[in-house]
């Protein structure tokens, strides 16, 4: 037996990730950026930028995504390992080979209603916008700050579900049943989707194109916590379908500090790409970023100068370090 079956073997009992876990964390860093405030909406973490205009919305940003401190290093992906094994030549080839090492997976039960999601996610600080002349602007104002502690959520959140203020936010129970219940052809699972993550719908801008708005959807899915092996399999096989997506050629490293896949594709008309992260062991989701692709001016207020973002800069990076089913709040796996 090779090194690499051997690891597959021993990692295949492990539970694979998703999005209800996401959700608090979600929740907060979209409060965090736009101050539950619609002046400051132009930044979007929870699924796409609507104006890169919104100076004010991203220099807070920059204010309150932290790193955690003072915590245990969470576990490495083993990049080195598994990256003989791995095939990042293309979203086909990437997600192909995720699908089938998921499809092999046993499907775990349904979590009970009384249960809890664990979730511990971790941002890293997003590049701040500079003048023309390459100083930093000054920031007026005080900003909340998320509690980079682990945070519970419910597994079955009545009160949330009938929650309909946010087109995309749906509650872990609610998530399960969506993906569970996914057709297995690729086109029909991302008009499924388009229809549960409606677009056009809110003050963040004009409807999406069609592939822009199922890759959307497909991100906003893979926060959910837990999402069963199959229905991720099925999930990354039609993700691999749509116009745009590509796969970075090399491992990159998360906010966390671990080298994991990059499923990327470009915000149409933007300047700017979203990264969704995967474990490279294990294929489970492990977060989401938000990249500048080229060196570019933003309008400021008006009574401020034009500011500049540069290319590499991150304007949004969340690493998911653990998520686990429990049987109360407070209570770690």
């Amino acid at each position: 037996m090779d090194e690499m079956t051997q690891l597959r073997e021993l990692r295949a009992a492990a539970p694979v990730p998703d999005r209800a876990s996401l959700a608090p964390g979600r929740e907060r860093l979209t409060d965090a950026i736009a101050g539950r405030n619609r002046r400051a909406r132009g930044l979007r973490a929870d699924w796409r930028i609507a104006s890169l205009g919104a100076v004010v919305a991203i220099t807070a940003a920059a204010l309150f995504i932290t790193q955690l401190v003072d915590a245990p290093a969470p576990r490495p992906s083993a990049p080195a390992t598994v990256a003989g094994d791995l095939d990042l030549s293309g979203p086909e080839a990437a997600l192909g080979r995720a699908a089938d090492f998921l499809e092999r997976q046993e499907v775990p039960p349904e979590p009970r209603t009384d249960q809890w999601i664990y979730l511990w996610q971790v941002g890293g600080v997003p590049a701040q916008p500079t003048r023309k002349d390459g100083s930093e602007p000054e920031v007026k104002g005080t900003f909340e700050v998320p509690d980079p502690e682990p945070s519970w959520i419910p597994y079955d959140d009545k009160a949330a579900e009938n929650d309909e203020s946010d087109t995309d936010h749906r509650t872990a129970r609610e998530s399960y049943k969506i993906a569970a219940d996914l057709p297995e052809e690729p086109e029909a699972l991302l008009a499924e989707l388009r229809k549960v993550f409606p677009t056009g719908s809110g003050p963040d801008g004009p409807p999406e194109a069609k592939d822009e708005h199922s890759f959307r959807a497909l991100s906003v899915l893979l926060e959910s916590y837990p999402i069963p092996p199959d229905a991720l399999a099925r999930i990354y096989r039609a993700m691999a379908t749509v116009g745009g997506v590509k796969v970075t050629d090399h491992l990159i490293r998360d906010a966390s500090g671990r080298q994991v896949i990059a499923v990327t594709r470009m915000y149409d008309q933007q300047d700017v790409r979203r990264e969704i992260l995967v474990d490279p062991v294990d294929y489970s989701y492990a977060g989401q970023r938000d990249v500048v692709t080229r060196t570019h001016e933003i309008p400021g207020p008006a009574d401020l100068e034009p500011m500049v973002y540069q290319r590499g800069d991150v304007l949004m990076d969340i690493a998911r370090v653990k998520a686990a089913v429990v049987d109360a709040k407070g209570q770690k796996p």
